[in-house]
């Protein structure tokens, strides 16, 4: 009997063993782990942040198709898109269906940067202490800077209309990430505040620049002056323009070539690393010609160049495509250049405008800024009396094909015209619809005017 009982006490230690080694051994699937181990410490949520830059980076994104969204829609006959890709050319058009794979790909990789940045900031608490006010300040700008692309393209912009009734896009903020509530879009203004919150708080956490690719104080400021422009607020947009100048962490090339087709310049506030083993320069792929290795599907037209004075360095960037004789912008013919998204020179130019319309002469006077900086660097004689018409002039030339015209000319309330065609700059076919798939999954949203 004794025997026995060892025995069977034998066999039950054995079989409690054999359970223990089997949960120990049990495989864990490293894409299903939950916040519990994705975000338990302080490597953990640093990686996640990596993640936040990765899907801001896509080509999707700002790898290069919002900035050549922005160009395309905003042709007003200086541009045209000869390629074969029939979801661009409907952008190009201003024939979007809500079935557009480009636009859905906006939407689809914006909101994944939310998110992302939304699940770090939700384990803010477990960085290291020392770590912590960069690591928020990170996210904080790659969610702000996120969904300022996406009402800037999916809604209304803030100079039409009743911004407090006008609809923007759903705002999913820290505390939304694991919901399943099916949320409607807030208001333009409503998302502007956010924005603008997020890029503020941003930048008193994070560490100056220069930082190759990734936020620093005076990326967020910059943002912020964009983002004050769009909504008219020109004393904080001159004051963040401003900020970002006097830092002393930047400076502005002594060519205008010489700001295009690199890795990080002097003049890069924020970019898009681009090299032979990560990252993605969509830009290239669509403005290049196909001996530089792009498709060469922008063709400049001679109602753009007409607009540049004899002697423009800048002129002189445009050179002729041998294979096809078309005429090609000189910004994007390297296919590891690092994505310009703001450089310096855009702060001079907004601190230029501001101080104009405000008659001010913060930093610097408005003369001077464009005189001194940029005419001087394209090899211009200064103008005798500057005009706001020569500021803005001088903005659409040196930032061309850059991805900002369609917003400058929202925000100027400036027609785009296609041959005999007029677009408001508040039509309807100058925004983006709301992604079928996602009308579909969330009822609560409401489509586009002019995509129902």
């Amino acid at each position: 009997m004794k025997t026995l009982m060892n025995k069977i006490l034998i066999v039950t230690a054995l079989f409690f063993f054999a359970v223990a080694c089997e949960d120990k051994l049990e495989p864990v699937d490293p894409n299903n782990t939950g916040d519990a181990v994705a975000l338990a410490n302080d490597k953990n949520v640093k990686t996640t942040l990596i993640g936040a830059y990765d899907a801001l980076s896509a080509g999707a994104f700002y790898g290069g198709n919002t900035f050549r969204n922005s160009e395309i829609l905003a042709a007003n006959s200086e541009i045209v898109f000869s390629g074969t890709f029939n979801d661009v050319a409907d952008i190009y058009r201003k024939e979007m269906i809500t079935l557009n794979a480009d636009v859905a790909a906006l939407w689809t990789n914006a909101y994944r940067t939310i998110n992302v940045a939304n699940n770090v900031l939700s384990a803010i608490n477990v960085v290291n202490p020392a770590d912590r006010d960069q690591v928020e300040g990170e996210a904080l700008f790659l969610r702000g800077i996120s969904y300022f692309e996406l009402i800037k393209f999916f809604a209304q912009p803030y100079s039409a209309g009743n911004v407090s009734t006008n609809l923007g896009v759903p705002l999913m903020l820290t505390e939304d990430r694991n919901s399943v509530a099916l949320v409607s879009r807030s208001t333009v203004q409503e998302v502007y505040t956010q924005i603008v919150a997020d890029l503020t708080s941003a930048e008193t956490k994070l560490a100056s620049g220069p930082r190759s690719g990734k936020a620093t104080k005076e990326a967020a400021a910059a943002f912020l002056s964009r983002v004050y422009l769009q909504m008219a607020d020109y004393a904080n947009a001159r004051d963040a323009a401003n900020r970002v100048i006097t830092s002393g962490n930047y400076s502005m090339r002594p060519t205008y070539s010489s700001c295009f087709n690199t890795s990080t310049t002097s003049e890069d506030v924020f970019n898009i690393p681009v090299s032979t083993v990560d990252g993605v320069n969509n830009m290239q792929t669509f403005f290049a010609p196909t001996a530089s290795g792009g498709r060469g599907d922008v063709e400049i037209q001679a109602a753009h160049l007409a607009q540049y004075e004899a002697g423009d360095d800048r002129l002189a960037f445009f050179f002729l495509d041998p294979g096809t004789g078309e005429t090609r912008s000189g910004k994007w013919v390297n296919q590891f250049g690092n994505v310009k998204v703001i450089r310096l020179a855009e702060m001079y130019l907004t601190r230029a405008e501001c101080n104009q319309r405000l008659g001010s002469a913060i930093g610097s006077t408005p003369a001077a800024d464009i005189n001194n900086i940029i005419r001087d660097r394209a090899n211009l004689s200064p103008l005798g009396v500057v005009t706001l018409a020569d500021i803005l002039r001088e903005r659409r030339l040196e930032l061309a094909h850059e991805g900002e015209r369609l917003h400058d000319a929202k925000r100027l309330q400036e027609s785009i015209v296609e041959g005999a065609t007029v677009f408001p700059y508040n039509s309807d076919k100058l925004v983006f619809p709301i992604p079928q798939r996602d009308i579909n999954v969330n009822p609560n949203l409401t489509q586009n005017s002019g995509y129902n």
